[in-house]
């Protein structure tokens, strides 16, 4: 693929990371299926601590919600024997995951596992190669570097702070999850624009989902896409009406020869 100019106006720079900065299958071949299999263990540990208690409410009360769903998990009353409700949350994770669903209890929970992996060693965040040399270029020549994606900002934080690289936190300049927004949606570009202090057209947003790079391009962001191993193949109409790039080296700053 040929070498991609970064528009003058361009600012600051906003990562997706699945399939952008990060492969996609960390997150489907490590990380979901760490969950599966250390979930009970880690509720057993960690029962008599109040954060684990609050997840397991969180999950209670999202339950209840789902009552209607088909298929449903219950999770059983704080009224009942310890064994009995962390068996249901087990059986109610599993449940959510095997559905895709991201729910703010399951992604709480969630983070809180792969905190505890990320610092005793467990799980070390994956970035492709021609990630950190990019980052520290661009951070070289005074953009602003930014992470958007579904994944909670703790999450996001805990990928780049104990990657197989080391510590990458100092060369981001902040996190944005879905609070602000689903990423599909141009109104959510338009906050983090708000949010960093600039125009949506000082933006140069790269990710390999094409729904998210029409969003942002309707904000008036400036968009490429990441095309990676195992990402989406994408039709060639899509190949037509968006920049690829393979890698972030072929990216050219303005005063880049």
């Amino acid at each position: 693929m040929e070498p991609l100019p970064v528009p003058a106006s361009v600012t600051a720079v906003l990562l997706d990371i699945e399939g952008t900065t990060t492969p996609i299958t960390f997150v489907k071949d490590i990380l979901f299926p760490y969950i599966q299999d250390h979930v009970e263990e880690y509720l057993q540990k960690h029962w008599p601590e109040e954060e684990c208690q609050e997840d397991v409410r969180q999950l209670r009360l999202q339950a209840e919600k789902d009552s209607g769903v088909k298929g449903f998990v219950p999770v059983p009353s704080s009224a009942k024997p310890p064994a009995e409700i962390i068996k249901g949350a087990v059986d109610n994770v599993l449940w959510q995951m095997s559905l895709d669903r991201k729910t703010t209890a399951l992604k709480q929970l969630q983070g809180h596992m792969w905190r505890s992996a990320y610092a005793t060693g467990k799980v070390k965040g994956e970035v492709y190669d021609d990630v950190v040399p990019a980052l520290k270029k661009w951070k070289e020549a005074n953009l602003k570097l930014y992470i958007f994606s579904s994944g909670s900002v703790e999450a996001q934080k805990l990928l780049f702070g104990y990657s197989i690289e080391g510590d990458l936190l100092e060369l981001l300049h902040g996190h944005f999850d879905t609070s602000v927004g689903s990423k599909v949606e141009s109104a959510s570009y338009r906050r983090i624009a708000e949010q960093i202090g600039c125009s949506a057209e000082n933006i140069l947003f790269l990710t390999d989902i094409t729904n998210e790079a029409e969003a942002a391009r309707e904000a008036g962001v400036h968009v490429a896409i990441a095309v990676r191993p195992g990402n989406a193949a994408l039709t060639d109409e899509e190949k037509s009406k968006y920049h690829l790039i393979s890698s972030f080296h072929q990216l050219r700053l303005p005063s880049t020869p």
